[in-house]
């Protein structure tokens, strides 16, 4: 019966997840069932569910009082990275980057134009590892090192943090803790490493809201020098078809501010 039980939550679980979370999985080749085969029902809805706040403290969009959005990048720097920032300064956008340690120590000065353009910074872990089943240890130092070099390079302490693919697990309660960071998903994701731009600004357009976090991607992994072709494209959609639904355009952070 305890068997039954569990199979059966396991699958509410499923269920309850969009389908922008399954497609998430399948996308990066980890799907929900490796993720959620070798765990209980809890714990598997703790680790993807964007409102979950069973592995630490975390948001997935503002409150919606004003009709603002935040467009957020994750997985830079990158070389492309400079482009997406002429294009937002051109535009008066301001935005959020989740970075990764590693590419902030490769590409220092890109990350330093990001600081100084005004966009948030945030901590994207150092090599954009999947965490589920890696030592709290393990956890720790991804974190902790992306921190330390991100401030180093940028002069820049983040304060908010997202997990690699959206995956949390056991031990980033107490690096959020220590590092004093807020965990950020997202009201919808773009899906921009693998769709053409024009499906991204119908996605992305068609699930914004007041108070809603968007995710795209300035870097692809750990790739070096990657394609984000289709991301400059959608971005250069969607700015202007919010602003004439009248949206503006925050950080994660200005956002939370209610």
């Amino acid at each position: 019966m305890c068997a039954e039980i569990t199979t059966r939550l396991r699958h509410h679980v499923i269920s309850r997840e969009s389908e922008q979370r399954m497609s998430v999985s399948r996308a990066l080749g980890f799907t929900a069932g490796a993720v959620l085969g070798g765990l209980s029902a809890a714990s598997a809805y703790g680790s993807v569910s964007k409102s979950s706040q069973m592995f630490g403290p975390s948001v997935y969009r503002g409150p919606g009082t004003r009709k603002s959005i935040a467009l957020t990048f994750d997985d830079g720097p990158s070389e492309s990275t400079p482009d997406l920032l002429e294009y937002l300064e051109k535009e008066g956008v301001a935005a959020t980057f989740f970075q990764c340690g590693m590419h902030v120590k490769r590409l220092p000065h890109v990350a330093g134009q990001v600081a100084a353009a005004g966009h948030e910074i945030g901590n994207h872990s150092y090599s954009h590892p999947k965490l589920p089943f890696k030592s709290r240890e393990f956890i720790r130092q991804e974190f902790s090192e992306t921190q330390r070099v991100i401030l180093a390079e940028t002069g820049v302490t983040p304060m908010l943090m997202r997990a690699p693919y959206g995956f949390r697990w056991w031990g980033l309660r107490e690096v959020q803790e220590q590092l004093l960071l807020l965990g950020v998903m997202w009201t919808v994701i773009g899906f921009d490493w693998r769709w053409p731009a024009d499906k991204i600004s119908g996605y992305v357009l068609g699930r914004s809201s007041p108070g809603g976090i968007v995710c795209l991607h300035d870097g692809r992994g750990t790739n070096i020098r990657p394609n984000i072709g289709n991301t400059m494209a959608a971005v250069r959609e969607i700015v202007p078809r919010l602003r004439d639904k009248g949206y503006r355009f925050e950080t994660v952070s200005g956002l939370l501010e209610g």
